[in-house]
């Protein structure tokens, strides 16, 4: 066995820890992130769709179900919610806006290997 497929594995399974925490976070103290949102002009309720995408996304990671296409609505995600971090007053906020984006990158990378994995039968 080669060190591709359990880094692969290891990678998924990281990955999805970090979105499983996020609708965890949001599931028990959903203020904060509702906050944010209405901060916006948005409303709060959308937290309730983030959380169950969040859960959704890191269960299909954790199957190994869809990666590909998964990683990339996770980096769209990433990229997207960052916009709600461009605080540049705020170096903790401005630091979540940037982690973000890496994680949109390891996303975009993770969708890669997963689509090169699936293709060489591997």
């Amino acid at each position: 066995m080669t060190w591709q497929r359990p880094a692969l594995i290891g990678a998924r399974v990281l990955i999805g820890l970090l979105f499983a925490a996020g609708a965890v976070q949001k599931a028990l103290d959903p203020d904060p992130a509702a906050a944010l949102l209405q901060g916006f002009g948005l409303p709060g309720f959308l937290i309730w769709p983030a959380l169950l995408y969040n859960a959704g996304a890191a269960l299909a990671l954790f199957a190994g179900w869809r990666v590909a296409p998964v990683a990339l609505s996770l980096a769209a995600y990433c990229a997207v919610t960052s916009i709600f971090h461009l605080i540049p007053d705020d170096p903790w906020q401005m630091s979540i806006f940037v982690k973000n984006w890496a994680i949109a990158g390891g996303c975009l990378a993770l969708a890669v290997a997963a689509n090169a994995a699936f293709k060489s039968g591997s």
